[in-house]
């Protein structure tokens, strides 16, 4: 087992040598070329029922997939605990259940003496990647639908977060899976990602990741006009009027700032603030962002973790420095409150949350992806001008609009260009809506009803009777 992130590790501890990595991922996908018939010849009853039984599993072994998903990723026990490991279990329970309920359209031509309906068939080998912060997470909600679809897979989970994806193969025989269906090879994406993107045999890839990685998925999987589900970075607006209720809205937009040490791709790191609550709302919100406690992972107490890796320490700190730089103001955190992280912590890959102020809107602190404890606030002052500025990077993932008059935020949730919009609260998600993103923050969507389209292929068949 890896040790805590924060202390010296090998990343590349279960990473295969890249010598073998393309016959490993040849032989995966013909095991899962080989299983498809008899996988997905059984009934979504039958596919269903075994689902439900991997969730039991996963769930009866919730603390230890927690520690080891803590160890491996940096986040807190407490959020592996409530947040990822649930999450995994209730993914296979949810697709085990939305497998049953889909219809399918029939239409009548009594004039021509046809009758029309479609037919929806599972497409063959999946190709799922996915990333290193929510690492169970995330890859149970790729391997859940596409396999309660018939299909079979081919996961290439994060090398940086490998664990949990290994300990879940050893269960999937006692739930009943055949061999074949569900196989995971381990390596980096430029090596294991890049030969399983590029085989003939997976005709469609379900990513989550950065927009940089993607556009080369996009380029090496053109000749072979694969399917594509892309869900990648985003740059998240928190648009707060000087009607917001406070009392909600503070505490929300620090976990949706700070949680997993910011390092979710929901997370908020563009807070824009109206004019007449501007001052009041910045000094209550630093205020309580210094009470997070960043240290040990393995402390139920401990409000932020380590970062993934030191590489990733130093590009989020980098930020931080920019924004210095142009003449921003850092309120709290990095290079601020240094002193405030544990003894024991200092050396390793923990930093304080830390909010910016005084940034303009064309920094790179505004415009691009940090990815760790870091967010800006800055100040507006009409509806049409923070929609505007909202909308002025090149994603389009998620935002949350605060304020108590209704129309208004039916009015500026349309005009917001993201995939997602919360009002008056964050990460509360249903999974039968679509989830995804507008413009770099991806392409297509996964829910019940679109992750079933996405890992079928839909079929008109016309009778004459």
């Amino acid at each position: 087992m890896p040790q805590r992130r924060g202390q010296r590790r090998s990343s590349t501890t279960m990473a295969p040598n890249d010598r073998r990595v393309e016959e490993q991922v040849e032989a995966a996908v013909k095991a899962a070329k080989a299983a498809f018939p008899i996988w997905s010849s059984k009934s979504p009853l039958e596919r269903s029922q075994i689902l439900n039984k991997l969730a039991d599993l996963i769930e009866h072994d919730l603390e230890a997939f927690a520690q080891a998903e803590s160890k491996d990723q940096g986040k807190t026990i407490t959020f592996a605990r409530t947040v990822d490991i649930p999450r995994a279990v209730y993914n296979f329970r949810f697709f085990a259940s939305s497998i049953l309920h889909h219809t399918t359209e029939c239409t009548e031509m009594p004039t021509m003496g046809c009758i029309h309906y479609t037919s929806r068939t599972p497409v063959g080998v999946a190709g799922l990647i996915s990333p290193w912060n929510l690492p169970l997470y995330l890859l149970t909600w790729k391997i859940a639908p596409a396999i309660a679809c018939g299909n079979t897979v081919v996961a290439k989970p994060s090398e940086m977060t490998s664990v949990t994806a290994w300990m879940m193969c050893k269960l999937l025989e006692k739930a009943g899976i055949p061999h074949g269906v569900v196989n995971v090879v381990f390596g980096t994406g430029s090596k294991a990602g890049e030969a399983l993107v590029c085989h003939p045999d997976v005709p469609l890839i379900s990513f989550t990741g950065s927009t940089l990685t993607a556009q080369r998925i996009t380029e090496k999987s053109a000749p072979h006009c694969k399917q594509l589900s892309l869900e990648l970075g985003g740059k998240n607006p928190a648009i707060i009027f000087d009607d917001a209720d406070l009392t909600q809205c503070i505490p929300t937009t620090l976990r949706s700032s700070f949680a997993n040490q910011g390092e979710i791709c929901l997370c908020t790191s563009r807070i824009f603030v109206q004019r007449g609550i501007y001052n009041e709302f910045l000094k209550r919100f630093v205020a309580e962002a210094k009470k997070w406690k960043v240290g040990d992972p393995s402390d139920p107490t401990v409000d932020v973790g380590a970062l993934i890796s030191k590489e990733h320490l130093e590009k989020v700190r980098n930020y931080v420095k920019k924004a210095q730089a142009e003449g921003a103001r850092v309120l709290c955190g990095e290079g601020v409150d240094s002193l405030a992280l544990p003894a024991g912590n200092q050396k390793g890959y923990f930093m304080l949350p830390t909010v910016i102020t005084e940034v303009k809107d064309e920094s790179c602190c505004m415009q691009e992806e940090i990815f760790g404890p870091v967010t800006c606030v800055v100040a507006f002052d009409t509806e049409e001008e923070v929609i505007e500025r909202a909308n002025g990077v090149k994603y389009g993932l998620a935002a949350t609009v605060w304020s108590s008059n209704v129309g208004r935020v039916h009015r500026v949730a349309r005009r917001l260009q993201c995939g997602w919009v919360w009002t008056n609260c964050w990460l509360v998600r249903d999974l039968n809506l679509p989830f995804g993103g507008m413009k770099a923050s991806g392409i297509g969507r996964e829910g019940a009803k679109d992750s079933y389209e996405f890992f079928t292929e839909v079929k008109t068949i016309t009778i004459k009777h």
